[in-house]
């Protein structure tokens, strides 16, 4: 088995963890001193692809959260409306494309630990013609977003102003079938560093065009959509500028070789596409139900502030998310079974204290929550009554975007998207329902539903992941890469050259 630069950062003192394979020994047969080594060379490992990957979710987060902020300024209306537009419309679409964008996260990440680079250059192509062939099909929810949203029980004046503000950001849907492949492929090679600077110059331009745009040439709704898809595409072109000319191993040019196995491909897309899009569908329902209560713009509002909040912290996760994915995928191409199940272990733990700490702080900070957003008493006082069921969501989504990451990283997206269907639409949802309207709690019933879901969901996640044959799922990556990879492994070793074609 080629042994990655992944094992490099072992120092001398450290091989006495490794078996003759390249694997960690048992965890039974280490000593107190010997498991604290691999908790910290697992610690490091994670963090030094989490944490870039992190920053970057987290200012492409900032896009959504901040246009949210400056728009929100300009009255309640507007809140409600762009949040709708964002957290509805726009969480639809992006939940879609970048579950149809993680096949790519399981095939990277594999290939690149099973020391096949050359395919991630095919695998990326492949990814982006599949996305953008998937911005057409979602286009007409952009284009009737205004009569959506009334079907679906929104108030009149919000969902006409939501309507507007999805049609003008149009453009930004069609970055995604760049900006997610990209992104994927240098997540897989831990090329994660110049993720975090284009995501922080991207987020930092978005906040200077938006004042410009909203205050000084008083283009209000109109310049924040304009400003959201100029720096879209500048994050887009940015990364895949990149990956053209920075990353000559893994991208060898354009080949026919990306329409090789696509439908295949579709398939581990549509699993991803379905596990992701019911995890983000979810909040949106609840934002949906909150629509059809009494005094609809508070309501709306003051969920909207909390769901902002809620994701910056759910976007750090997406963050470890994807490292995770990267490191299982990475362990698994390697045939290393016992570092896999290490690697997910320190991860699950440190982010558990990741989100206790998040909970603490929320609840401190509950009374100045809204600050930022609006400077309605009203909602300042709603959020801060809300603040108890946020932080509890905060703790729970801390633990459930690794396990999820880890479902990426191996492959079996499919089973979890049953067990999100059954935990959020089944019961979620329902639970919500009962407490919010005939229980008549409100919000806060439409929130404790939710809550139970996602509780249950972490449960299931987490028997699932305890039950994990970790030598079983070595051998499918194996045998995945032997097929998606075009060849035979072995005769592609003593070849050693590129499988696929230039066009």
């Amino acid at each position: 088995m080629d042994q990655s630069p992944l094992l490099n950062d072992f120092s001398g003192e450290h091989w006495q963890l490794i078996d003759s394979d390249g694997d960690y020994r048992p965890i039974s047969s280490m000593n107190m001193n010997e498991l604290w080594d691999v908790f910290w060379i697992e610690t490091v490992k994670l963090w030094e692809i989490g944490g870039p990957i992190a920053f970057n979710i987290v200012c492409q987060y900032g896009l959504y959260a901040i246009t949210v902020a400056f728009c929100g300024h300009l009255g309640p209306t507007e809140l409600s409306a762009v949040t709708l537009a964002q957290t509805v419309i726009g969480t639809f679409i992006f939940g879609f494309m970048i579950g149809m964008g993680s096949a790519l996260e399981t095939l990277c990440g594999q290939a690149f630990g099973a020391g096949q680079v050359h395919m991630l250059g095919v695998y990326t192509q492949r990814s982006m013609i599949i996305l953008l062939l998937s911005t057409f099909l979602l286009l007409p929810i952009y284009l009737f977003a205004t009569p959506i949203l009334k079907f679906l029980g929104q108030d009149h004046d919000i969902a006409v102003v939501a309507g507007k503000f999805a049609m003008l950001t149009i453009p930004e849907l069609y970055s995604l079938s760049v900006n997610i492949p990209t992104s994927k492929f240098l997540q897989a090679q831990s090329k994660v560093g110049v993720l975090a600077w284009i995501g922080f110059v991207a987020l930092v331009l978005h906040a200077i065009l938006l004042w410009l745009f909203i205050y000084v040439f008083n283009w209000g709704l109109t310049g924040a959509a304009i400003s959201f898809n100029l720096v879209g595409w500048v994050n887009a072109l940015a990364q895949f500028a990149y990956v053209v000319f920075w990353c000559k191993d893994g991208w060898k040019g354009w080949s026919w070789s990306a329409f090789n196995e696509i439908w295949a491909f579709v398939r581990l897309s549509i699993e991803s596409a379905v596990m992701l899009c019911l995890e983000t569908w979810y909040m949106m329902s609840i934002i949906l139900l909150t629509g059809h209560l009494k005094d609809a713009v508070t309501a709306v509002g003051a969920l909207s502030i909390c769901i902002n909040v809620d994701g910056w912290e759910a976007m750090f996760f997406i963050g470890v998310n994807a490292a995770i994915s990267v490191r299982v995928s990475n362990e698994l191409g390697l045939g290393r079974a016992r570092a896999t199940k290490c690697s997910v272990v320190v991860t699950v733990f440190q982010s558990l204290l990741i989100g206790i700490l998040c909970m603490i702080v929320v609840l401190a900070l509950r009374s100045h929550l809204a600050i930022l957003y609006t400077d309605s008493e009203v909602l300042k006082r709603s959020v801060s009554e809300l603040a108890w069921f946020l932080g509890v969501t905060m703790l729970l989504n801390s633990v459930q975007p690794v396990i999820s990451g880890v479902a990426v990283g191996g492959g079996w997206q499919g089973l979890v998207a049953y067990i999100n269907l059954g935990s959020y639409y089944i019961f979620g949802i329902p639970l919500g329902y009962l407490l919010g309207y005939v229980a008549n709690f409100g919000v806060m019933g439409l929130w404790g539903g939710m809550i139970g879901g996602l509780a249950l969901q972490t449960l299931l996640l987490s028997i699932v992941l305890y039950r994990i044959d970790w030598n079983k799922e070595v051998e499918q990556t194996t045998e995945r890469m032997r097929i998606w990879g075009g060849q035979d492994l072995e005769t592609e070793k003593k070849l050693q050259i590129p499988n696929f074609t230039t066009a």
